[in-house]
Protein backbone atom coordinates (compact mmCIF):
# COMPACT_ATOMS: atom_id res chain seq x y z
CA UNK A 1 0.00 0.00 0.00
CA UNK A 2 1.08 3.55 -0.61
CA UNK A 3 2.49 5.65 2.13
CA UNK A 4 0.11 8.37 3.35
CA UNK A 5 0.92 11.68 1.69
CA UNK A 6 0.23 14.02 4.56
CA UNK A 7 -1.04 17.57 4.20
CA UNK A 8 1.75 18.76 1.92
CA UNK A 9 1.50 15.76 -0.43
CA UNK A 10 -2.27 16.05 -0.64
CA UNK A 11 -1.92 19.72 -1.51
CA UNK A 12 0.41 19.01 -4.43
CA UNK A 13 -1.55 16.00 -5.62
CA UNK A 14 -4.71 18.09 -5.83
CA UNK A 15 -2.76 20.82 -7.63
CA UNK A 16 -1.53 18.34 -10.27
CA UNK A 17 -4.82 16.55 -10.92
CA UNK A 18 -5.67 18.91 -13.78
CA UNK A 19 -2.62 17.66 -15.71
CA UNK A 20 -4.17 14.18 -15.99
CA UNK A 21 -7.56 15.38 -17.18
CA UNK A 22 -8.69 13.54 -20.37
CA UNK A 23 -9.33 16.80 -22.21
CA UNK A 24 -5.70 17.83 -21.75
CA UNK A 25 -3.93 14.56 -22.48
CA UNK A 26 -2.84 13.65 -26.00
CA UNK A 27 -4.15 16.85 -27.55
CA UNK A 28 -1.48 17.16 -30.26
CA UNK A 29 -2.80 14.10 -32.05
CA UNK A 30 -6.30 15.56 -32.07
CA UNK A 31 -5.15 19.10 -32.84
CA UNK A 32 -3.19 18.06 -35.94
CA UNK A 33 -5.05 15.18 -37.58
CA UNK A 34 -3.22 13.59 -40.48
CA UNK A 35 0.13 15.18 -39.65
CA UNK A 36 1.83 11.81 -39.18
CA UNK A 37 0.52 10.47 -42.49
CA UNK A 38 1.50 13.70 -44.23
CA UNK A 39 5.05 13.62 -42.87
CA UNK A 40 5.41 9.96 -43.87
CA UNK A 41 4.12 10.68 -47.39
CA UNK A 42 6.50 13.63 -47.74
CA UNK A 43 9.45 11.46 -46.66
CA UNK A 44 8.49 8.85 -49.27
CA UNK A 45 8.32 11.64 -51.87
CA UNK A 46 11.80 12.90 -50.93
CA UNK A 47 13.31 9.43 -51.16
CA UNK A 48 11.61 8.86 -54.52
CA UNK A 49 12.84 12.20 -55.80
CA UNK A 50 16.43 11.35 -54.82
CA UNK A 51 16.22 7.95 -56.53
CA UNK A 52 14.72 9.51 -59.67
CA UNK A 53 17.32 12.28 -59.83
CA UNK A 54 20.19 9.81 -59.47
CA UNK A 55 18.70 7.53 -62.12
CA UNK A 56 18.12 10.33 -64.64
CA UNK A 57 21.63 11.85 -64.49
CA UNK A 58 23.45 11.06 -67.74
CA UNK A 59 26.54 8.92 -67.35
CA UNK A 60 29.95 10.53 -67.79
CA UNK A 61 30.78 8.33 -70.78
CA UNK A 62 27.74 9.67 -72.66
CA UNK A 63 28.82 13.21 -71.84
CA UNK A 64 32.28 12.71 -73.39
CA UNK A 65 30.87 11.44 -76.69
CA UNK A 66 29.08 14.70 -77.46
CA UNK A 67 30.61 16.70 -80.28
CA UNK A 68 32.49 19.78 -79.25
CA UNK A 69 31.84 22.94 -81.28
CA UNK A 70 34.67 23.80 -83.62
CA UNK A 71 36.59 26.91 -82.75
CA UNK A 72 37.81 29.15 -85.53
CA UNK A 73 40.96 31.19 -85.27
Amino acid sequence: MAKPLGTTGEFFRRRDEWRKHPMLSNQMRHALPGLGIGVAAFCVYLVGEQIFSKASVPSKSAHHHQEQPATSH
